[in-house]
C-alpha cells in the first residue's frame, strides 16, 4: 500500500470513531503513565483516571476548564505554561521533559513529561496534550540521563548534609562546568536547583506526616537555618511551610512555631493541592 493510499485509509478509520470514544483510557492500562489534554486556554479538557488519582480525584468533571494554577503550587504551574505554551507557538513536540509532577499521595515527584500539539481539520493547533510518568519507572527510555546518574544517585543519597557542588563533581570525576552544562541540557536546571528541589520534596512529606518543628525540618534536610528553608520552599512551593502543613494536614493544627498539636476535632478535605 502507498503512502497515500495509507493516509486515505486512516482518515476514514478515524472518521468513523465516535466522538465519545475516548482513546486516551488506553493510559488507564500502562502502569505509571498519565494521560491529559488542554485547549488553548490552557485549560483541560480530558484526563485520564491515573491522572486524575494524583489530583485526588474521581471524574474528570472536576478538572474540566481548570488550569494547571487552580491545581498545582504556583512554581509548578509556570514551568508547566512555560512548555505548552512553547508547544502550541512553535506547533511542535517537547519531549523527555524532566520535572516536578504529583505522585500518588499529592506530593512533588520528579516525572517525564511529553507534549504534543493538537491540530483540528485545518491543520490549526488548537491545544496540548501529553503524558506523564514516574522518572524512576521510564528512566530505561532515557538513556542520555544515565550520564548524570550516578550524580542523581550520590546528591539522592547525600541530600540531608550540607554538600557542596564541587563534592558532587569530584564524586563523579567531572569538572564543575561540565556537571553544570549535563544538569543544565537534561535537567533543564542546575545541580543546586537540584538538591534544593529534592530536600523540598521531602520537607513536603515531613511537614504533612511528622509533628517536626520547623527548624528540625530545615536543619535535618541540610538548610542552613529555618529563614533559608522558608525563602525556598516558597520560591518553589508558593506558599510558606507552616502555611503547606496548616492545608494539607487533616488530624492537627499547627501553632505559631509550626508544631503539629492533636485537634478537638478532625478536619476532612479533599488531598489536593493548593495554587
Amino acid at each position: 500500500m502507498n503512502h497515500s493510499n495509507a493516509e486515505s485509509q486512516k482518515e476514514r478509520f478515524i472518521s468513523q470513531i465516535a466522538p465519545n470514544s475516548a482513546f486516551y483510557a488506553l493510559f488507564d492500562h500502562l502502569p505509571g503513565v498519565s494521560f491529559f489534554a488542554k485547549n488553548d486556554s490552557f485549560e483541560i479538557v480530558c484526563a485520564s483516571h491515573s491522572f486524575l488519582e494524583r489530583l485526588g480525584c474521581i471524574g474528570e468533571e472536576e478538572i474540566q476548564g481548570l488550569t494547571d494554577y487552580d491545581l498545582f503550587p504556583r512554581s509548578l504551574a509556570n514551568n508547566f505554561r512555560l512548555d505548552d505554551e512553547w508547544v502550541i507557538h512553535h506547533k511542535k513536540p517537547r519531549t523527555n521533559i524532566v520535572e516536578l509532577f504529583l505522585n500518588e499521595g499529592g506530593l512533588p515527584d520528579w516525572y517525564l513529561t511529553n507534549k504534543l500539539p493538537i491540530h483540528n481539520q485545518q491543520g490549526d493547533v488548537i491545544g496540548v496534550m501529553g503524558t506523564t510518568q514516574s522518572y524512576q519507572h521510564g528512566k530505561e527510555f532515557t538513556a542520555p540521563y544515565f550520564e548524570i546518574e550516578p550524580a542523581i544517585e550520590y546528591i539522592q543519597q547525600q541530600f540531608r548534609n550540607r554538600i557542596s557542588i564541587s563534592q558532587v563533581a569530584e564524586h563523579i570525576g567531572i569538572s564543575l562546568r561540565q556537571l553544570d552544562r549535563k544538569f543544565q541540557k537534561l535537567m533543564r536546571m542546575s545541580p543546586q536547583t537540584f538538591i534544593t528541589r529534592l530536600r523540598l520534596k521531602n520537607a513536603c512529606s515531613e511537614l504533612r506526616q511528622s509533628n517536626k518543628l520547623i527548624l528540625e525540618i530545615a536543619l535535618d534536610l541540610g538548610f542552613y537555618d529555618q529563614s533559608s528553608f522558608t525563602l525556598h520552599f516558597r520560591k518553589h512551593m508558593g506558599t510558606t511551610p507552616l502555611r503547606y502543613r496548616k492545608e494539607h494536614r487533616n488530624d492537627t493544627f499547627c501553632d505559631q512555631n509550626g508544631r503539629s498539636e492533636p485537634a478537638e476535632l478532625p478536619i476532612t478535605q479533599r488531598p489536593a493541592v493548593t495554587a
